[in-house]
């Protein structure tokens, strides 16, 4: 999975050439530029690698989040609703526009089970987050119909899984907006950074103001203080851009690598009895960042992840994940905060409260499921031994 495994000397030669010129801002300074405004490039090219019209650069997956409903005009008031596995700052970026999550069960494609959408939405919805989670595809078409249906935008949260697709188009074009993570442990990295993606004008224009303190950007530049709203600082600069575009030419072979490992151990992990692998809606699109399966049973995915790590090879047990799974974010629970007044859990409508049992098919899913990254590194010894490994631990059983 991570782009970091490929970094090489285009991006030393990327760099370099940027410390030459002397100009890390993506905005003024033409003359000492020379007229090369890399991070507007990397814009350009990674909206035309994915399909979409338009791309907005910026700090970090996280704050292109925030960019993004802060574009389609959620705030204080609004409800969004996402899923309960996924990254802290899907639901963090909720929470800093002064919305309330309203979290969603997940399937066994690891992501939105649009069945649980349907129940969650109510006449305070202003937006739903799909998360397209571990390289490959949420049920985005049934979201999409119900999302349509019920006059909702969609922004889909593509942070780790650029370079997949759904029928051949790129995930992150099927909503109002995309977003996309390009920190140190994503395919693409350009060490922090991320991307906002639409095929709408008026959002990219939303976006492309917003991540510069408001600043008005009419038809590109900056500046020109026709300022239509307050704003903050999220610009991506000239050193990430560089690094990005470097990257951006070696993902499809990196996501074709991915691919070839994970199809190395899959069949091994198929073969252990008693497991089920992650279901995908389009296999063909996956970015294969991860390889997902299921036990029958948390004691038999326990057993099985003890088994591999004695043979060196171990699998994250997602049932016991602090960082991505909804059961074990305690400083949500507990409505954790550095604000005095309690926001933003303390509301005037009443606090906002976030038991650790309320997803229990997501819970019970996360329980049984184990998994490993797909690293761009890995040879043929190395998939062997995780294949001999494989069997061994199967027959321990």
């Amino acid at each position: 999975m991570p782009g970091f495994e490929w970094l090489g000397q285009e991006e030393t030669d990327a760099v370099n050439e940027v410390m030459q010129r002397g100009v890390l801002f993506r905005y003024e300074f033409d003359e000492q530029r020379k007229g090369i405004y890399l991070v507007r490039r990397f814009e350009e090219e990674f909206a035309a690698y994915t399909g979409a019209k338009h791309a907005c650069a910026v700090t970090s997956g996280s704050t292109a989040l925030k960019v993004a409903l802060a574009s389609l005009g959620v705030g204080y008031g609004d409800e969004v609703v996402t899923q309960g596995f996924t990254f802290v700052a899907t639901w963090e970026a909720i929470l800093d526009c002064g919305a309330k999550p309203v979290f969603c069960e997940v399937d066994e494609t690891l992501c939105m089970d649009p069945a649980d959408l349907k129940k969650k939405i109510t006449d305070k919805t202003r937006c739903i987050v799909p998360v397209h989670m571990m390289g490959a595809q949420a049920r985005i078409k049934e979201i999409m119909a119900i999302a349509d249906e019920a006059g909702i935008p969609v922004l889909e949260d593509t942070a780790q899984s650029a370079g997949a697709r759904l029928e051949g188009r790129h995930l992150g074009t099927f909503g109002a907006m995309g977003t996309f993570s390009f920190d140190s442990v994503k395919t693409l990295t350009c060490g922090e950074g991320g991307m906002v993606i639409t095929n709408d004008a008026e959002l990219s224009l939303n976006a492309s103001e917003y991540q510069d303190h408001g600043h008005d950007h009419k038809p590109v530049g900056r500046g020109n203080e026709g300022r239509r709203f307050v704003g903050m600082n999220f610009r991506m600069m000239e050193l990430q851009g560089a690094l990005g575009l470097a990257q951006l030419a070696k993902l499809d072979r990196m996501v074709a690598t991915q691919r070839r490992n994970k199809a190395a151990l899959k069949e091994a992990i198929a073969r252990v009895p008693g497991v089920s692998l992650r279901q995908l809606p389009d296999e063909s699109g996956d970015s294969a960042t991860f390889l997902a399966w299921f036990h029958e049973t948390p004691g038999a995915a326990e057993r099985f992840a003890g088994l591999l790590a004695e043979e060196g090879v171990p699998a994250i047990p997602w049932g016991k994940n602090t960082w991505h799974a909804y059961p074990h974010w305690g400083h949500l629970h507990a409505g954790s905060t550095t604000s005095k007044n309690g926001w933003p859990f303390a509301r005037p409508e009443g606090r906002a409260e976030y038991g650790p049992a309320a997803l229990p098919q997501t819970e019970g899913i996360l329980s049984r499921c184990l998994s490993w990254q797909i690293m761009l590194g890995w040879d043929e010894a190395k998939l062997k031994q995780m294949t001999e490994a494989v069997n061994r631990a199967a027959a321990a059983l």
